[in-house]
């Protein structure tokens, strides 16, 4: 599996994930700057040798309005890390609104979270206090930052020094 490339702003906030081909347009282009590379990686060419990029910096502040990590079924999974949030099972997994549409509950990062199709039905269309089941985790809304400090703990471990503090910087205003 090819590597990727984290993409920070000027401000080491990141915007983006690259391919290293577009990383390496923009390092050639003298658009962003190589801030750390993989180890024991490099890209050859007939006469030169250059390192594979882990993490790049552009030269110009570019202005990405944020909107948020896109609420949908594959992200809230992700963000529950995969498990039933009532027993931690990782079985025929659904969703379910902690406090149900029936009684106000809102679609939101808030109010989903997932659950197994046992529980899912055990909970029905009750509160968690009517049914005596409690959540494993609370939910909360993910950031960019979450998401991709995740995925470096697993793929790419010289992104975490460049996300520690956008994490901290996301966690003050969450």
């Amino acid at each position: 599996m090819e590597k990727r490339v984290l993409v920070l702003n000027l401000d080491h906030f990141p915007i983006a994930v690259i391919t290293v081909q577009k990383a390496m347009v923009l390092l050639l282009m003298e658009k962003a700057n190589l801030l750390s590379s993989y180890e024991l990686l490099e890209i050859r060419t007939v006469s030169r040798s250059f390192s594979y990029p882990a993490v790049i910096r552009l030269v110009q502040y570019k202005h990405i309005p944020y909107k948020g990590v896109l609420l949908n079924r594959a992200n809230l999974f992700r963000r529950d890390k995969g498990q039933c949030q009532y027993c931690g099972s990782t079985k025929q997994l659904t969703i379910d609104h902690v406090v149900p549409r029936s009684k106000g509950g809102k679609t939101s990062w808030a109010n989903l979270v997932t659950a197994c199709n046992r529980c899912n039905v055990a909970k029905g269309d009750k509160t968690l206090e009517q049914v005596g089941m409690k959540l494993q985790t609370l939910p909360f809304t993910p950031t960019l930052s979450y998401f991709l400090a995740t995925y470096a703990s697993r793929q790419a471990v010289e992104w975490l020094p460049f996300l520690e503090s956008s994490l901290e910087v996301s966690a003050s205003q969450g």
